[in-house]
């Protein structure tokens, strides 16, 4: 199984940015994010769609708009990835703890 990468642009306690890359063949399970404490929120801004695969699913969106923007509180709500059967899936992803 490929691995997903994540590079991180900015990173501070409370707010953070990330390139999320995930290549042909991976994929994410179903979980929820553990926080210390506070609220988190995630907002993904899907930059490149696979050519198949790589669906997201969330028991819960905040907002869902053409399945390219997603804000979500993953601390909350169960979130996965479908496998990558082909290309990859390409995230810009804000996070934000409060």
């Amino acid at each position: 199984m490929a691995k997903v990468s994540n590079k991180a642009l900015f990173s501070s306690q409370v707010f953070s940015i990330n390139i999320v890359t995930y290549p042909t063949g991976s994929s994410v399970m179903n979980h929820i994010d553990p926080v210390q404490q506070g609220r988190y929120y995630k907002l993904n801004i899907v930059l490149l769609k696979p050519n198949k695969g790589g669906v997201f699913t969330c028991s819960r969106c905040i907002i869902n708009l053409f399945n390219r923007l997603y804000l979500f509180r993953p601390d909350k709500h169960e979130h996965s990835v479908s496998t990558i059967d082909s290309g990859k899936r390409v995230l810009l992803s804000f996070a934000l703890n409060i």
